[in-house]
């Protein structure tokens, strides 16, 4: 595993529509293995593999669960199928560091995708595990959150202080 440079806003792998993932191989998982050692190095949720260069239709999420344990997914070519109600709370991303903005959000998703044994599933998530699901899969399609913000984009030392 290895941790991989993340792309920055301005990189012109963020704004490109991926390709469907047509096989799993050891490129294919030694990719998510590093997505995931990379998130969890940066402090984030998720990481879509544009965000470290690959054009591919794979995105990691870790929210954890209420109880602070670790709960991974895997998504391949996901497909959002159904979007339910509407949330709007502040969200960043790696690949925009230091910043946050208030962004429109369905309250509720249904995703249908393969995992890392390309394994179809469904997933109905809410709250932050929906946002993260929809931040994510627009990665695959070239949209950035700053694409969708509703008012300013914030530098996170105004919101939470200077811990951040």
């Amino acid at each position: 595993m290895a941790i991989r440079n993340i792309r920055e806003l301005g990189d012109a792998s963020l704004r490109k529509i991926c390709k469907p993932v047509k096989e799993v191989n050891s490129r294919t998982m030694d990719l998510i293995d590093d997505m995931f050692e990379t998130m969890y190095e940066a402090n984030g949720v998720g990481l879509a593999a544009p965000q470290v260069g690959i054009l591919k239709r794979i995105f990691v999420i870790d929210c954890g669960d209420e109880e602070g344990n670790s709960v991974p997914y895997v998504f391949i070519n996901p497909e959002i199928i159904d979007r339910e109600g509407v949330q709007v709370d502040f969200e960043g991303c790696l690949s925009v560091p230091g910043k946050s903005g208030k962004v429109p959000r369905a309250l509720k998703v249904t995703v249908r995708a393969f995992d890392e044994n390309m394994e179809e599933f469904e997933l109905e998530a809410e709250g932050l595990l929906a946002r993260c699901i929809q931040h994510e899969n627009d990665h695959l399609d070239g949209i950035v959150y700053v694409d969708k913000v509703e008012g300013e984009i914030y530098d996170n030392s105004e919101l939470y202080g200077e811990e951040e």
